[in-house]
């Protein structure tokens, strides 16, 4: 199976990604844990996080066979190659560098850039985009989504990152949203691996109910 593959079984399965900006080495293994027993299946690690490779690396080998691990904040092409050596294999960033979105995509792995607009969008499916990141959505809201989905290819998945939390996802995935990318809504610095799995929960079952 091709990590593009393994991508969309996971998606298929809960499209819904985990973004543990902050997360250090020691604690991301029970956060992996929990997150999986909520039922997520996509991880990212910022690269702005304390060692992130470290902590990609660590829950690449402990979640194997049960979530997909990836990167986010991914801004330079030199950092794809890190980040697949640590075992990541989703490469995500805040903006549309078309430059590191081919590189993901020419050595196998699943990019997913940040767009604002419509003309960012096609330049990065033109790059080889798998999937989208509409961020942030606090700037956005549904209306500028389906406007969006009226004109880009209609198997394109765009997921929103940004001030989501489970009450808004009806509307969101009304205007066409394949996904949600989850921030400081589900995770922040200091937090248990307890209560992250109480909100992952939370949003698993605001999901469900769409």
């Amino acid at each position: 199976m091709t990590h593009a593959q393994a991508f969309d079984a996971a998606f298929a399965r809960c499209p819904l990604v985990a973004i543990l900006r902050g997360v250090k080495p020691d604690e991301v293994e029970p956060m992996g844990d929990a997150l999986v027993a909520a039922g997520f299946t996509i991880i990212e690690v910022p690269m702005n996080s304390p060692q992130p490779l470290d902590s990609i690396a660590r829950l690449a080998k402990r979640l194997a066979g049960r979530a997909i691990i990836g990167a986010g904040t991914v801004l330079r092409v030199e950092d794809v190659d890190a980040v697949g050596a640590a075992g990541g294999t989703v490469i995500i960033a805040p903006n549309a560098n078309v430059k590191v979105i081919a590189a993901a995509a020419e050595r196998g792995y699943v990019a997913m850039p940040g767009i604002a607009t419509p003309t960012e969008a096609f330049a990065a499916l033109e790059a080889g985009a798998a999937a989208l990141k509409l961020f942030p959505a606090e700037a956005a809201s549904p209306a500028v989504l389906k406007a969006m989905r009226a004109i880009l290819p209609k198997d394109t998945r765009v997921l929103p990152v940004g001030g989501i939390v489970p009450e808004v996802l009806p509307e969101w995935t009304k205007a066409g949203a394949a996904g949600f990318g989850l921030g400081s809504a589900l995770y922040a610095p200091g937090m248990s691996a307890e209560e992250v799995g109480a909100r992952a929960a939370k949003f698993v079952a605001a999901l469900a109910v769409v």
